[in-house]
């Protein structure tokens, strides 16, 4: 009895995952179509690129200066086993560009991004105020969702870019009074080394990424129903589902882009 019982469970969670993934689904077809509509909620934009953009400043620098120094210190060590300590450069702005920048970006403003749109929409899911614009004629997704959307566009790559200057500021500080490599020609190498595909990661990546942050926290938002506890969950579900969905774009783009280019 206790196994059917869990083979049941089993299957009302699967069915329950595959109807949030078509709901999901069909929400990110709604944000594409209502796009062009931006224009009309520009100030909502600029708030919301304020709001997840320049207040995160602070937090993106410190993940890409201390991602930096961190992988200068285990790389120079190792390298310097080997008599190659003047590939430490190449290893910091290769790491950087491609993968820490991007990745540290997208993990933190997952937890930071995706939580204020689930408890902002959620709750005004929960104070009605939701019912209250449908009722009014005009639409959640348009006035709510799609600003939020083109806002993270907009301020993600900024922010990775800054987190991967700053990764590399910090790896080359680290990289002189550590390991002894000379400014000169840890720029000039950390610059020469990159080609067209590890910038074109660099660049791509963020996009992806605010994207599904952003929908994912707003989704979780707006099936908020039953009470704050509801709320507290789904902001929770809203942070773990885009750290989930940063790590597996990012596996997807890094094995894509190596076989292709």
């Amino acid at each position: 009895m206790n196994f059917v019982d869990s083979i049941t469970g089993f299957q009302k969670s699967f069915l329950d995952k595959i109807k949030k993934l078509q709901d999901y689904t069909l929400l990110v077809i709604d944000i594409f179509k209502l796009m062009p509509t931006v224009r009309k909620n520009l100030d909502v934009v600029l708030s919301e690129m304020y709001l997840i953009g320049t207040k995160a400043l602070v937090l993106v620098s410190l993940g890409g200066v201390f991602s930096g120094v961190i992988l200068a210190i285990e790389t120079g060590h190792n390298l310097e086993k080997f008599g190659a300590a003047m590939l430490i450069s190449r290893t910091i702005s290769l790491g950087m560009i491609r993968e820490l920048g991007p990745v540290i970006t997208g993990l933190l403003l997952a937890a930071r991004t995706s939580a204020k749109n689930a408890s902002e929409i959620g709750a005004m899911q929960l104070s009605e105020q939701i019912d209250a614009l449908s009722a009014f004629g005009l639409n959640p997704v348009e006035k709510l969702i799609v600003p939020r959307v083109i806002a993270a566009l907009i301020m993600f790559l900024p922010l990775t870019m800054i987190a991967d200057m700053s990764g590399i500021i910090g790896g080359m500080l680290v990289t002189n009074s550590t390991f002894h490599i000379d400014l000169a020609y840890f720029w000039n190498t950390a610059i020469n080394v990159l080609q067209f595909k590890d910038i074109f990661v660099g660049v791509i990546k963020p996009v992806f990424f605010s994207f599904f942050i952003a929908s994912i926290g707003c989704y979780y938002g707006l099936i908020t129903k039953g009470g704050t506890t509801n709320l507290g969950k789904n902001s929770i579900n809203a942070v773990v589902t885009s750290s989930i969905v940063v790590l597996f774009l990012d596996f997807i783009f890094t094995k894509v882009v190596w076989e292709i280019m």
